[in-house]
């Protein structure tokens, strides 16, 4: 017989997880309910979709984002909005084949549009390419051209709004990094809101859930698929604060949590004393950006 302190808050089935805040032990069926509950809370607290948004999923194939998708695909048309993936393949050897692949399996399950686009169509070369020499500099020239291919694969698939697999842990590390790097402008920047006939909102429907929590999910409803890692990942900033930051959070329940607390104080206040800074346009590429040449024509040495 499993012990009570091992079953189902809410059941007499044997828990799988133990969640904080507040605390709770549920079963696998809870707790795709649970986890299901709270990321459509938020999409309707935060007032993410709209009647007749068409989204768009930034879908790599990796946990995050098929997590999403599936998501996604069982709320949206209660919400009355379409739904559409889209793939940024940067031209990485070894790696972006088989995520690929996974990405293309699960929209053929589920039936979703699927759009691909690459780095070698958009900017003329992969990624592999444009890093000979410059390897240390991988994942930022990557966040900058991915940024920019995502924003043309919406424009594509004439979305209304980009949904990205962001999780909790994802945005904590991105608080602490911009605080490592002194980047207050970026710590106030709220993508969450677009410019009409230029940027399109993004959101980011799993920021509620833990990277431990999506993993879970995935392998309760048996998406989980073990990927390879981008050869990339470990040259990066991020790679060094996911290890700081997974240690507090261990030592210190709540870390993420009280980050996005700090983050979000950050943003009220800026709203409050000052207005956006106006955008240009880029005299190479067309393109918005906050100077006269955007990031993307500066990393392409246009």
């Amino acid at each position: 017989m499993t012990p009570v302190e091992n079953l189902c808050s809410l059941c007499n089935e044997p828990a799988v997880v133990r969640l904080v805040e507040p605390e709770r032990r549920l079963c696998a069926a809870h707790f795709i309910e649970d986890a299901g509950a709270r990321v459509l809370a938020a999409m309707e607290r935060e007032r993410m979709i709209s009647p007749g948004d068409r989204v768009a999923v930034g879908l790599s194939g990796g946990k995050d984002s098929t997590a999403l998708l599936l998501l996604l695909h069982r709320f949206l048309p209660a919400l009355g909005a379409g739904l559409v993936a889209i793939t940024v393949d940067e031209g990485i050897a070894g790696y972006r084949e088989e995520t690929l692949r996974a990405a293309r399996d699960l929209t053929g399950e589920l039936g979703v549009e699927h759009v691909i686009v690459t780095f070698a169509d958009l900017f003329g070369e992969d990624l592999d390419t444009i890093l000979v020499g410059r390897e240390a500099q991988g994942c930022t020239v990557c966040g900058v051209l991915r940024r920019r291919a995502l924003a043309e694969a919406v424009k594509r698939v004439g979305a209304t709004k980009l949904a990205t697999g962001h999780n909790l842990d994802d945005e904590a590390q991105s608080v602490l990094m911009n605080v490592l790097r002194g980047d207050l402008p970026r710590l106030r920047q709220d993508t969450s809101t677009g410019q009409p006939g230029h940027f399109v909102p993004r959101i980011k429907p799993l920021a509620v859930l833990s990277e431990k929590e999506i993993v879970t999910y995935l392998l309760l409803r048996g998406y989980f698929r073990d990927l390879p890692e981008c050869p990339y990942a470990g040259t990066a900033l991020r790679s060094e604060v996911r290890t700081m930051l997974a240690g507090l959070e261990h030592r210190r329940p709540g870390t993420m949590v009280r980050l996005m607390q700090f983050r979000d104080g950050v943003r009220e206040s800026a709203r409050s004393a000052e207005p956006a800074k106006a955008l240009s346009t880029c005299r190479i590429c067309g393109e918005l950006t906050s100077g006269e040449v955007c990031q993307v024509c500066r990393l392409l040495d246009r």
